[in-house]
């Protein structure tokens, strides 16, 4: 796959490749200021500007974003000795690439994203699965995960068959006893009817469950709102959540699969 190479200075973004799929418009930038901070970037975002993921080119080893910095406490200090990762959405795979010794199964909708990660990201893994996150996840083998990640988009959000009643129990079909279902999702802390639909229909299916937002920002932002499920007793350290804190969303309704919802 050839890659149109951009170099063109805009508002200090150096826009490195542009590229269009069934799914996505795609842009690699550099940048020397990210969310304030000075210093050498590379991004990767849709076409809604939503970030997918970023690198420090001058530590390659540092987690920029908050959300992944918060995903990986929360797997750490719910379950230290995890071993078994399946993840819908790659990004760039940070919190895939950030674990050398772990096992992770990444699904990837869009071949393009997979190929970007590889050729501006150095992503090296060989646990990229091209398809549909839902249908891949319903051949692995009950009981076989310790968490299942779901940071998927796409132009409109995150996809409605990966939020509803169906899907959520799946999911608990295929984590251990112990394991957990991890979301990052985009909206609103307060009055965001899908994001307290998707929190209810998982109320619904796991016996505890959290959700987090980040800490200062105006309730009627938009952010990532990080929701997780479990059927045993969810943990975690504020100071090690990346601004992240712990928030109460809404009652909304159960999301099903054959229910059309707006």
């Amino acid at each position: 796959m050839k890659f149109t190479l951009i170099h063109k200075e805009i508002y200090h973004l150096h826009l490195l490749a542009k590229e269009s799929s069934l799914f996505n418009e795609i842009a690699v930038y550099e940048t020397n200021q990210l969310y304030g901070e000075m210093g050498k970037y590379r991004f990767l975002q849709f076409s809604d500007d939503a970030m997918q993921g970023a690198v420090d080119l001058k530590d390659l080893s540092r987690i920029v974003l908050e959300y992944p910095r918060a995903i990986i406490h929360l797997m750490e200090f719910n379950d230290p000795s995890f071993e078994n990762v399946f993840v819908i959405g790659h990004g760039i795979g940070t919190i895939a690439s950030h674990y050398p010794d772990k096992r992770f199964t990444v699904v990837e909708i869009d071949q393009k994203v997979v190929e970007l990660s590889r050729l501006f990201f150095n992503y090296r893994k060989d646990n990229v699965v091209i398809g549909d996150g839902r249908s891949i996840l319903m051949n692995e083998e009950p009981n076989k995960f310790d968490y299942i990640i779901l940071d998927a988009f796409t132009k409109k959000g995150t996809p409605l068959h990966l939020t509803t009643k169906e899907f959520f129990e799946m999911t608990m079909e295929k984590l251990d006893s112990r394991g957990a279902i991890i979301i990052n999702l985009m909206g609103k802390s307060k009055n965001d009817k899908l994001i307290d639909a998707i929190y209810t229909t998982l109320r619904e299916t796991y016996a505890y469950s959290k959700a987090y937002g980040l800490a200062g920002t105006n309730e009627s932002d938009i952010r990532n709102i990080i929701v997780m499920g479990s059927n045993k007793t969810i943990e975690f350290q504020a100071k090690d959540m990346a601004g992240f804190i712990e928030i109460e969303l809404g009652n909304g309704h159960i999301i099903m699969d054959l229910t059309p919802h707006t």
